[in-house]
């Protein structure tokens, strides 16, 4: 997940640059912007770019729902050896149920760390991208 994130940080703050120079420059150097034609024309550039900005962020929004659900699959491992224990030595005791119950709350400590993490990271990326489109869409004006 966070390789992923990286990976959009990366791309926001350099390689959609270039790309966006590219668009307008394209859409500058056009002959004739005012038709219909050229009005499908920059509507499918913007999409094309809002489509690279978006890339890979569903995946990170299913990552970030994943990780609670890591997290409590090694609850229930460490809550297995807490029973474990328990059958083993016939008792409640604390010291024994100890080791297992710290194994227990680590993992979901770390799920909801990373599931809290990359929601920030998640929604800040979502609105960068939305915001980049729609200031691509305001520099590619219409000629009336």
């Amino acid at each position: 997940m966070w390789l992923l994130i990286l990976e959009r940080f990366i791309y926001f703050f350099n390689g959609f640059r270039s790309y966006k120079h590219g668009v307008k420059a394209d859409w500058t150097n056009r002959a004739e912007r005012n038709s219909w034609n050229a009005e499908q024309i920059r509507q499918a550039m913007i999409s094309r770019a809002g489509m690279r900005l978006n890339t890979n962020l569903a995946l990170i929004n299913v990552m970030v729902a994943l990780c609670p659900l890591l997290g409590l699959l090694g609850t229930v491992t460490g809550m297995i050896e807490v029973f474990d224990v328990m059958a083993i030595t016939g008792t409640g005791s604390a010291r024994s149920m100890a080791s297992g119950v710290s194994k227990a709350t680590i993992p979901t400590m770390a799920g909801m760390v990373g599931a809290l993490s990359g929601v920030f990271a998640s929604t800040f990326l979502q609105r960068r991208a939305k915001r980049e489109v729609e200031l691509l869409e305001d520099s590619m004006v219409l000629d009336h």
